[in-house]
């Protein structure tokens, strides 16, 4: 069983009994204390118990079997795009789209004191955002889990040539010396991150909406563009769509889609019943307020 290096399980096994006392109040994250979606959770959620879990599957189990009221799941990166899985796992988890995030990310080179660092673990992520800086230092990218973890690995080994890239609670929680900051390849490096619960808002959102849903064409011609024929004509503003394959057929593409508005709209509402009927299936993964506005 996968499991936190040593220095990171008696905070883990601390935030699950508190999580475990109020659940409703906890959210689930994916990684170990001091990652960003640990600080994320505060952000969003100021009076929230972060829940962590190991996998992000295990962050929406959390949720559905009740230890946690909603997960808190990065899905997009400025600098690195989409977090790898979470297009697969969103449809499949039953869970729904509540609110979204969106948080600056910082990363810091940590380890322990004294030490001459070569190789820097964390997330694949963390690492693609820190490419340059890395390449331009010579340090060798070692991927891990989670960038917090990969910080509690580091103190775990004891190696003084192997650093962590994490957030700097990471360090301070770890006991690890910072070596440098900004290590990230643009002054804007953002992450979008979305709130999941096991339903759907209730009552009408005020300001402006955002809804996200996946769907799958037909194997026909010109089938897209048919599908998403209806949100120019209807004036709807899609933000982003993303296209990704299921298996190794290559012959079935499903897309993830964000669009401005709620289904009450009429013009949406157009929109998504022209999209129905030139698609396999569609599936509608929630309307929330918008965290920022788009365009």
């Amino acid at each position: 069983m996968e499991t936190y290096p040593a220095p990171a399980r008696a905070l883990v096994a601390a935030m699950t009994e508190a999580a475990a006392a109020a659940p409703e109040r906890a959210v689930a994250i994916q990684g170990a204390p001091g990652c960003n979606s640990h600080i994320a959770a505060l952000e969003a959620f100021p009076d929230a118990l972060p829940l962590p879990c190991f996998s992000f599957e295990d962050a929406l189990d959390a949720v559905k079997d009740g230890k946690a009221g909603r997960a808190l799941i990065p899905i997009e990166n400025s600098l690195h795009g989409r977090v790898a899985d979470i297009h697969f796992l969103l449809p499949e988890s039953g869970l729904s789209i509540t609110a979204e995030h969106f948080m600056p990310i910082r990363y810091w080179l940590m380890g322990l004191a004294g030490g001459s660092i070569g190789e820097a673990m964390s997330h694949p992520q963390a690492l693609g955002q820190c490419r340059h800086w890395l390449r331009a230092r010579g340090l060798k990218p070692v991927p891990y889990s989670d960038t917090a973890g990969a910080a509690a690995m580091v103190a775990e080994i004891g190696d003084p040539a192997i650093g962590a890239i994490a957030p700097r609670l990471a360090a301070d929680l770890y006991g690890l010396t910072l070596f440098a900051d900004r290590l990230e390849d643009s002054d804007d490096n953002t992450t979008r991150f979305v709130a999941l619960a096991p339903r759907a808002a209730t009552g009408p959102i005020s300001g402006a909406r955002m809804t996200s849903f996946v769907f799958e064409v037909r194997n026909t011609p010109a089938a897209l563009y048919k599908a998403l024929g209806g949100f120019a004509t209807n004036g709807v503003n899609m933000t982003k769509l993303e296209s990704y394959q299921r298996g190794a057929s290559f012959a079935a593409t499903q897309f993830y889609c964000d669009v401005e508005g709620g289904p009450e709209d009429a013009n949406l509402a157009r929109a998504l019943e022209e999209l129905a009927f030139h698609t396999k299936w569609l599936r509608v993964l929630g309307t929330y307020p918008q965290a920022r506005p788009r365009g």
